[in-house]
């Protein structure tokens, strides 16, 4: 046999895949509606394009895959799973369904309402890649600006110009500190108590807020770029500052961070608005992604 095997056609490797889904060459015949001569022949030159056998038709009655057909089949399956998604994906298109879509997510968008939509995005569009990235205050509408996402999750920055934003709830932010940390011992704060001590703030990486504070209270700072950080330090005793409640209900829970009470620092929402430029309508799954987060279930809203 040559050792260098021929390319075999979509059909041969259904009609392979048929027959061991069947278990035989007449089901096969009768499922794909063609003679069992056909099948037969269709699967015997299959073999002699690939140089090898792929069925013992010797030992038994029932066609036994060999080792080779094993192999063969399994790669069989891969390009006919691979010509059903191509074909789904084209689908989309004519339809006008994206295939991609770039998605930036506001960092303290609670995980039980990115989980509950995006699982939900999969099981409506499963041809859709998507592209997801996650950021802070200004850096979300700086990503939609400039294209390279088409929606987005937006805290509560100010009206910009060529944004639509359709509002999608709130998260509430609570002041926070280790359970060790003085304000934290000390119950009930005086006014100002929160200016002596290390607040811990998040810091945008884009130009659209620069020189800008977000209920920043005290004059000594830690500047830091990701939540996760932020929640480290503060789990750290190192300072204090506001969090999203549902990321830190498990800590408040367990003792290991305390609600903070001082009068000039109290909670408060933090707005949410999924956005798109003006000049760009969401595509179908982007419209789909931005009605389901606008319309979540209260548990999945306030369980975080």
């Amino acid at each position: 046999m040559s050792s260098e095997p021929g390319i075999p056609t979509l059909d041969q490797l259904r009609v392979l895949v048929t027959v061991v889904d069947v278990g035989s060459f007449a089901g096969a015949a009768r499922k794909l509606n063609r003679a069992t001569s056909v099948i037969s022949y269709t699967i015997a030159n299959l073999e002699a394009q690939l140089g090898v056998r792929l069925f013992d038709r010797e030992s038994t009655r029932k066609p036994q895959l060999t080792d080779a057909g094993r192999m063969v089949l399994g790669e069989a399956r891969l390009v006919g799973s691979g010509i059903d998604a191509l074909r789904a994906k084209t689908k989309g298109l004519l339809q006008g369904l994206e295939s991609e879509l770039h998605v930036v997510l506001d960092t303290f968008l609670p995980k039980e309402r990115v989980v509950d939509a995006l699982t939900a995005f999969f099981a409506t569009f499963p041809t859709v890649s998507l592209h997801l990235s996650i950021e802070t205050l200004g850096a979300v509408t700086q990503l939609v600006m400039s294209r390279r996402a088409s929606i987005g999750v937006s805290g509560p920055l100010d009206t910009m110009d060529g944004i639509e934003r359709i509002a999608i709830g709130a998260v509430r932010l609570v002041p926070v500190a280790a359970a060790t940390h003085p304000l934290a011992l000390a119950g009930r704060n005086p006014p100002g108590a929160g200016r002596a001590h290390i607040q811990l703030v998040l810091t945008d990486r884009s130009p659209l807020t620069e020189g800008r504070d977000f209920a920043v209270m005290s004059s000594r700072t830690w500047r830091l770029a990701d939540v996760a950080s932020k929640h480290m330090l503060l789990a750290a005793g190192i300072g204090w500052g506001y969090m999203p409640e549902p990321m830190v209900r498990d800590d408040l829970a367990a003792g290991r961070l305390v609600l903070l009470d001082m009068p000039d620092a109290p909670s408060g929402d933090y707005a949410m608005h999924a956005i798109h430029r003006s000049d760009t309508l969401p595509g179908p799954a982007a419209a789909w992604l931005i009605e389901r987060l606008r319309t979540q279930t209260p548990d999945a809203v306030s369980t975080g």
